[in-house]
């Protein structure tokens, strides 16, 4: 197989950044990118998505109301949650 260079330029904190979050999964960004571009040819798609989810109506509820008693200053606070699944048992 013959091996082929690409060269791209970012900004220093993009790279960096990228460089970070890739390392924690034991690659480097020639790995990252490679793995991209052949996630690209073995799904004849871009693997990114441009339209990230929105919360449904259920969540849109949860987080007003938690929101709420964070203004409020209510509310209860556990520190595992085995303690709080406890609490809702009991």
């Amino acid at each position: 197989m013959a091996a082929s260079s690409l060269t791209i330029r970012l900004d220093d904190s993009l790279k960096e950044g990228a460089a970070r979050v890739v390392e924690h999964y034991g690659l480097d960004l020639s790995s990252a990118t490679r793995a991209f571009y052949t996630q690209i040819v073995n799904t004849g798609a871009i693997p990114l998505s441009f339209d990230y989810e929105q919360p449904n109506a259920e969540s849109l509820v949860a987080i007003r109301e938690t929101e709420e008693m964070i203004k409020a200053g209510s509310g209860e606070s556990f520190a595992t949650g085995h303690d709080l699944i406890r609490a809702a048992l009991s």
